[in-house]
């Protein structure tokens, strides 16, 4: 039996807004920190099979979360159904998979495998660039024509979206992350979405990845149920206040200086794991 302090309660909380936060103001790739957060500020890294715990039940808030912000999305219609569907119910089968690889691997091998991804993805987010007309009135009249023309699901883009679907939800499943960093890019190349209707398309999948690993991590006792729960209600008012603080932000000095942090942070996980650091 787990047993969690009212002081661990309330960090959740703080954890779910500093996540929420941060996914409000630079988009994809926030839901990463929710791992480091729950280990080494909440405290659960002093728990039994810490690393699984920390991973299934951060699967399940982000999950939980994402079907939440979907549905702003949907209401503005800045959604494809179908591509949306079928990357979301492949990748569910990935998602699963990758979740018992998850669960059967060692706790340290798995948190030093999930710190690589964070330098890795840091890096990634610090370099690259945004769409030219990202966020643009041209990208915008432009996701407009894609909803009228509806495009037409050919075998080879309903191949190519399985495939993505499939990999990037065994990835997803195996981290116990969102994995919107690897959906936006991966519905924009096999599907043709524009940027803002892939994002608003993304949360179908890291909403049904994040259920369905935090279910299987649920089955292996592995899932704090009212962590996750704070943790979700945290991140709401997190991404209010991050959304807000975004329109008037520039976006690539944020990007940058929130891609050094999760560098730093996958550092300072690699140092905990080792024992190179208190």
């Amino acid at each position: 039996m787990v047993t969690i302090t009212v002081l661990q309660y309330v960090l959740s909380v703080i954890s779910g807004v500093l996540v929420g936060f941060s996914l409000g103001l630079i988009g994809g790739g926030g839901s990463i920190l929710a791992v480091p957060l729950f280990l080494y500020f909440v405290g659960l890294d002093t728990l039994p099979n810490a690393a699984h715990i920390a991973i299934g039940t951060t699967a399940l808030a982000v999950g939980l979360n994402a079907y939440i912000n979907s549905y702003m999305h949907l209401r503005r219609r800045n959604v494809a159904p179908r591509v949306g569907g079928l990357f979301a119910g492949v990748g569910l089968v990935g998602s699963l998979i990758g979740a018992y690889l998850g669960h059967v691997t060692p706790g340290t091998d798995l948190l030093t495998y999930f710190a690589i991804v964070m330098i890795v993805l840091g890096v990634y987010m610090a370099i690259r660039r945004e769409a030219s007309r990202a966020g643009t009135q041209d990208e915008i009249n432009h996701m407009l024509e894609a909803i009228r023309r509806c495009p037409r699901l050919t075998p080879y883009t309903l191949a190519k979206v399985s495939l993505f679907g499939f990999i990037v939800g065994l990835v997803s499943g195996y981290f116990g992350i969102g994995g919107g960093f690897l959906i936006v890019p991966s519905l924009m190349f096999s599907a043709g979405l524009c940027i803002t209707r892939a994002i608003g398309t993304s949360l179908i999948s890291v909403g049904t990845f994040g259920v369905a690993s935090g279910a299987e991590y649920w089955f292996y006792g592995d899932v704090l149920i009212p962590i996750a729960l704070l943790y979700v209600a945290g991140g709401v008012a997190g991404g209010y206040a991050g959304t807000s603080i975004a329109v008037r932000a520039p976006r690539r000095t944020l990007r940058i200086a929130y891609g050094i942090i999760i560098v730093l942070v996958g550092v300072y996980m690699l140092l905990r794991i080792y024992h190179l650091t208190p």
